[in-house]
C-alpha cells in the first residue's frame, strides 16, 4: 500500500480573534484618560456587565473630542480589516457600518461578568491603560468556547478544542471578536484603574434603517 497523503485540512466553523496594536500610543492614551476623567465627572455611568466599575453611555463615538473621533476611526479600520479577512469576496461598498462605543473604568476589585453583545457582528476593546502585574489573572480577558460537546477532546490537549482562551492585553492594543462569543474580564487585583473603550460594529445593507 502506498504512503498515505494528506490532501487537505479545513478548519470548519472556526471563531476568529483579531489583535491589533497602535504603535507609540502613549500620548494618545493620555488624551483618552483625560477625556475619561471628564466623562466620569459628568455621569455616574450605567450598569451592564460591569461590577464595581464605571461604564459610560453607549454614545461615546458621537463625541467631537479629537481623541474619541480618532479612536472611532481606528475601530472602523480594524472592523473592515477583520471583515475582509473572513469574507474576502465581500464588496464592503455594498454595506454600511454602524458602530457605537463606550468607556470602561475599572478600579481595584472591579470586573466584567460573562456576556455577549447580541445583534452586532463584531465587538472590540481598545486598552487605554492596563495595570502591570507579574502573576495572577488580574485584568485578563477570557473567551469561552461556544461549542459545548468537547469533553472528550481535552485529553488531546489541542488549543483548537480548548474550553477557553485568556490573555492580558496591553495599552495600545485592540482586540476584535465576533459578538456572539461569550467573554468576561477578571477582577482588577491592583490599586490602579484599568481603562478601556469597547464597541459594537454592525453591517447593514445600504438603504436599510437601524
Amino acid at each position: 500500500m502506498d504512503t498515505l497523503e494528506q490532501t487537505d485540512c479545513e478548519e470548519l466553523f472556526s471563531t476568529p480573534l483579531f489583535r491589533f496594536r497602535l504603535p507609540d500610543a502613549d500620548a494618545f492614551n493620555r488624551d483618552l484618560l483625560q477625556e475619561g476623567v471628564r466623562l466620569r465627572k459628568q455621569s455616574e455611568g450605567v450598569a451592564k456587565s460591569n461590577y464595581g466599575a464605571w461604564h459610560s453611555s453607549g454614545d461615546l463615538f458621537e463625541s467631537t473630542t479629537t481623541c474619541i473621533m480618532q479612536l472611532k476611526t481606528v475601530a472602523e479600520a480594524a472592523t473592515y480589516i477583520a471583515t475582509q479577512n473572513v469574507s474576502p469576496d465581500l464588496d464592503l461598498a455594498t454595506l454600511k457600518l454602524d458602530i457605537f462605543g463606550w468607556m470602561n473604568s475599572t478600579p481595584s476589585g472591579g470586573f466584567n461578568a460573562p456576556h455577549t453583545h447580541p445583534g452586532a457582528h463584531w465587538s472590540g476593546v481598545y486598552y487605554v491603560s492596563q495595570p502591570a502585574v507579574e502573576k495572577g489573572e488580574s485584568g485578563k480577558i477570557e473567551f469561552l468556547n461556544p461549542r459545548t460537546d468537547l469533553p472528550n477532546w481535552r485529553i488531546l490537549k489541542s488549543p483548537t478544542f480548548g474550553a477557553a482562551r485568556k490573555f492580558r492585553p496591553q495599552p495600545g492594543e485592540l482586540v476584535l471578536f465576533p459578538s456572539y462569543l461569550v467573554h468576561w474580564v477578571y477582577p482588577n487585583e491592583t490599586q490602579e484603574e484599568r481603562v478601556s473603550i469597547a464597541f459594537n460594529a454592525t453591517f447593514r445593507t445600504t438603504g436599510s434603517k437601524k
